[in-house]
């Protein structure tokens, strides 16, 4: 099957994109590497260095004639967004719907769309939030990304133009970018690898549900032939606070600093953690990493020798 995956040279896309040709698929990325990275890039996978919002997207459609558009090229930053919404909603929304042009133009089968668990419904009413929960988020990064949910219902109706929706949870795992997609995993690891002090946001006691990139990509494998016309949470159903995250890291890497407890940051939830119901119904998935391996796997993918980019860093992502 021919694919394009947009944002295939980020951490949780390029992991997709060596699920993708491992199965067999023809893949080829689009990604501005604003936040993405060449080193991701697969050696069998064409590369298209480009915004998403870019015209000339049109060529890269007309020359891959992709059956699959798996979209994870997006605005992913929660403090960005609320310092910048115009930029987040242009990205974000905007670019979604140039990619949906060009997708009905040009034959594609079916939209794959990444949305976010962790921002879309606020704070949270009940856990865990299934697909029903109200959506109501606190960051524009939130409405930023819902709102191409309801594109892809219009123009399923408009046009047949099939889509999956897959709401993420917090994903970790190997190439984890410290500067974002909710790198706190990665961060705590790599200074904690350096010996350097961690610094927690908020008192630590913020939950997030944490599944681990491997299972992140293998629902998006399943996604190619299941949950058509879907909303569907990949989640694990427990929540694990970000003061548990430090201690288990501690202990695999063998860090004995106490953490630094900074401000909290504005625009994100407490506590949110996501059932895994309807993935395990529609999709056949269940997350099968468990969060001790998951940070195991990690930390041990980091190399402890510093980055001058990021020992300047203060601010640490907590999800």
């Amino acid at each position: 099957m021919k694919i394009l995956v947009t944002g295939g040279a980020g951490f949780i896309g390029s992991h997709v994109v060596d699920a993708y040709i491992a199965d067999g698929h023809d893949v080829a990325i689009v990604d501005d590497l604003s936040t993405g990275h060449r080193e991701n890039l697969h050696p069998q996978a064409r590369f298209y260095e480009m915004d998403i919002r870019d015209p000339a997207l049109a060529d890269v459609f007309t020359i891959e004639q992709p059956e699959v558009v798996n979209h994870h090229g997006a605005q992913m930053s929660v403090r960005v967004s609320v310092d910048d919404p115009l930029r987040d909603a242009s990205i974000n929304v905007i670019g979604t719907v140039n990619l949906l042009e060009n997708a009905r133009h040009n034959g594609v089968r079916k939209v794959i769309y990444i949305s976010t668990g962790g921002a879309v419904y606020g704070e949270p009413r009940y856990l865990p939030c299934d697909e029903e929960h109200p959506v109501d988020p606190l960051c524009p990064y939130g409405i930023s990304k819902h709102t191409p949910e309801h594109y892809l219902a219009l123009y399923q109706r408009l046009y047949q133009l099939r889509y999956t929706v897959l709401r993420y949870p917090n994903v970790y795992g190997p190439r984890q970018d410290p500067r974002g997609e909710a790198g706190v995993v990665a961060i705590f690891a790599g200074k904690m690898l350096r010996g350097e002090r961690v610094v927690i946001n908020g008192t630590g006691e913020q939950e997030r549900d944490f599944v681990a990139i491997t299972d992140i990509a293998a629902a998006n494998l399943a996604a190619l032939w299941y949950g058509d016309e879907e909303i569907i949470n990949l989640g694990s159903g427990r929540g694990t606070s970000v003061n548990e995250i430090f201690a288990a890291l501690a202990e695999i890497t063998g860090y004995r600093q106490p953490p630094l407890f900074g401000p909290t940051k504005s625009g994100e939830v407490f506590k949110i953690y996501l059932t895994g119901d309807k993935a395990r119904q529609l999709l056949r998935w269940r997350p099968t990493v468990s969060i001790e391996k998951g940070l195991a796997m990690t930390a041990a993918s980091l190399h402890p020798e510093p980055s001058a980019k990021e020992t300047e860093r203060s601010e640490q992502y907590t999800g």
